[in-house]
């Protein structure tokens, strides 16, 4: 007997977080910001807080990476990378 076919399972859309993770790696990885070995970022007026705070909670948890909040609501995110031996 044949075996019936599944339907594909469409895929899931990208959350709110993952959308938030995607626009801040488009700003770290620009030339300018890998040049510089630092990125400012900002929360998107449609990006809801508890999105944001989780995401710098994650950046801030990396290794060589610090961040500091600027007065006007934007978080600079510096970061080294190490030599190898």
């Amino acid at each position: 007997m044949a075996k019936a076919k599944k339907e594909p399972t469409p895929p899931t859309p990208p959350s709110s977080y993952d959308l938030m993770g995607m626009r801040v790696q488009k700003i770290i990885n620009s030339t300018g910001a890998q040049t510089a070995k630092r990125a400012v970022i900002y929360k998107a007026p449609d990006e809801l807080q508890d999105d944001w705070e989780q995401l710098l909670e994650a950046i801030d948890e990396a290794d060589n990476v610090t961040i500091a909040h600027q007065d006007d609501g934007g978080v600079q995110v510096f970061w080294t990378v190490p030599k190898d031996d």
